[in-house]
Parts: C-alpha cells; structure tokens; sequence
C-alpha cells in the first residue's frame, strides 16, 4: 500500500465496518508499518464518536469475564463494540501471551463485536504504547463502545485514566488486605468500581474500605464512584456495571467535567507522541549502525561526560528539520 488511493481505500474500508480491513489498519499502526501515520491523520476525524471504558484492576480479578459479560449486556442493548484485550508480552515470541480472544470464543459469530489481543511489548501502565491508536481506529469504524482490557500488573496500571473516558477499577475479596494492597495510584483513577466474586467472604469488607477512602478525599470533578457488587461468572450484577458507568458519561455530558477531562488526556498524549517521535528521530539519525555503542562505550571509559552528549544531540535536533 503505497498510493494514497490504496490508503483512501482502506480508510473507506475501515469506516464502513469491514473487519477484514480494520485488522489490517490495526496491524499497521500496532508495527509502526510504512504509512500509519497517514492512515491514522484519515481516520482521526471520524473518531470521538465512541465511548471509550477502560478497565483495569490486579490479575485474577476476573476482568475478561467482565467483559465479556459486559459486551453481552451491550449488544441486548444494540450497541457495537471494540474490545482490546492488552496482554503481557511473551520474552520469546515478542507476543501476547494470555490471549484474552480465547475467552470471549462465543462473541466471534457476531459482527457487531470485534476483538483484538494486543500485548505490551515491554510498555508500562497495563498498556501497549499504540493501545490509543488502536482504539482511534476502532472508534473511527463506527462502534458505539471500545472497551480496553488492561494487562493486571497492579499498582503501575494508572496509565487507562489517560485514555478512558470512563474507568472501570475491578477488585475481589480475599487479596490480603483486601484495598490496602493497592496503592492509591490505581484507586484515585476509578470512576466506578466493580466488587467481582462478591459471593466470596470479604466482599463487604471490601465496600467497607472503599467507601472509607472516598471519604478521605474528594475528586477535582466532585463524582462520587459507585461501587457494583458482581459474580461475572454467573452474570450477575452486570446490568449495574452497565448502568454506573451510563451514569457517570451523563455526568460528564451535562457539566464541565468531560471536557477538561478530553483537555488533559489529550495535554498527556501529545507529550507522550512528542516523546515517541523525538526519541525515534534520535535513534534513527544519531544512534544507528552502531553509533549508539560508540558512544555508550567513550562514556563507559570516562572519555566523554553523559550530560554533555545528551545535551549536544538535543542542540542538533533543533538544528535539522
């Protein structure tokens, strides 16, 4: 694909639904394949359509059953939906290795859901580093929802909130100490939280704890997270996830909230693409074909100071367009 006909095809081919070509432009942005920033600066303006629900808690809470249970909720509901399911990363094959798709079989049948494994290559935060432009181009295809399954890494797996326009935290009796193992990091994020396998002992001491760290500090947007007892397995409690986090979108339609919220996640990433991009540039131009072990090895025998390299290859960036 190298004409930009060839692009306006498949980008056509993306927002009308076509499954087939919505991997394709999936599989291009996840490699970085030639021409993916095209397809994405064709794409972005048909997204934001989308209601984009992350989900995220410590592994073994039960999260892809959820979602799985919640994507059967939404289509009683008629609504299409983009699941991205992001994995650990496997040390040999580079790939995702829990492979949440064999969990959600049944969905395969059904043309208003589509899934995608992706796994985080080595990325921090319970995210893959094109988790966003992933969801760009399936919220581009024209699904009502995009649910992003996080890896379950635990207390580092904050990096939803900047993403998600609702986050979902999931938790389970019997962790312990039940809330006090996860740091405060992961609890500020949630703007509802799901009590899974409530039919285990502690599920009430859990609420408990919940409800005494909402009470020791109050959000910037004033919200208060519902807290939904459910057993996944059995589907119970499903249409309350359902309807809490309807709560919390009519929330932020009707006051101020969403906006400064669209406002600062798009403030991170943009950061965060200037990063990618200068970083990119910088072992593209100054440390290919072995230039980087040079160097490493000249600061390594103290013939040259760190600070000062650092320093000369940032001047240079702004010398070259």
């Amino acid at each position: 694909m190298t004409s930009p006909s060839a692009i306006q095809e498949l980008v056509n081919r993306v927002r009308s639904g076509d499954p087939r070509a919505l991997a394709r432009a999936i599989s291009l942005v996840e490699n970085h394949g030639a021409h993916s920033t095209e397809v994405l600066k064709h794409l972005f303006p048909f997204s934001g359509r989308a209601t984009l629900i992350g989900m995220t808690g410590a592994p073994g809470a039960g999260k892809s059953t959820l979602v799985d249970q919640m994507a059967r909720e939404y289509r009683k509901q008629r609504k299409t939906i983009g699941i991205i399911a992001v994995d650990p990363t496997s040390p040999f094959s580079g790939g995702a290795i829990l492979g949440d798709r064999i969990r959600m079989q049944a969905h395969y049948a059904d043309p208003g859901i589509y899934i995608r494994s992706m796994a985080t290559r080595g990325s921090l935060g319970g995210l893959a580093s094109t988790t966003a432009d992933v969801a760009t181009v399936i919220d581009a295809s024209g699904r009502d929802l995009v649910m992003i399954e996080t890896v379950g890494v635990g207390q580092d797996e904050v990096d939803i909130v900047g993403l998600a326009d609702v986050t979902v935290v999931v938790l389970v009796p019997g962790m312990g100490d039940d809330v006090q193992t996860i740091k405060a990091g992961i609890m500020e994020i949630a703007d509802v939280f799901v009590i899974n396998k409530a039919d285990r002992d502690g599920a009430e001491r859990v609420e408990r704890e919940i409800r005494a760290m909402q009470s020791l500090s109050v959000r910037s947007d004033s919200w208060v997270p519902p807290i939904v007892k459910t057993v996944a397995t059995e589907g119970s409690g499903i249409s309350d996830v359902v309807s809490a986090i309807e709560q919390y979108r009519e929330y932020l339609i009707e006051g101020s909230a969403g906006d400064h919220r669209r406002v600062a996640n798009w403030r991170k990433r943009i950061t965060e693409m200037l990063r990618d991009a200068l970083f990119r540039r910088v072992v593209v131009d100054y440390l290919g074909d072995g230039e980087a072990d040079r160097l490493a090895a000249e600061v390594a025998e103290h013939k040259r100071d760190p600070y000062s390299l650092v320093e000369q290859i940032v001047g240079e960036l702004g010398k070259h367009p």
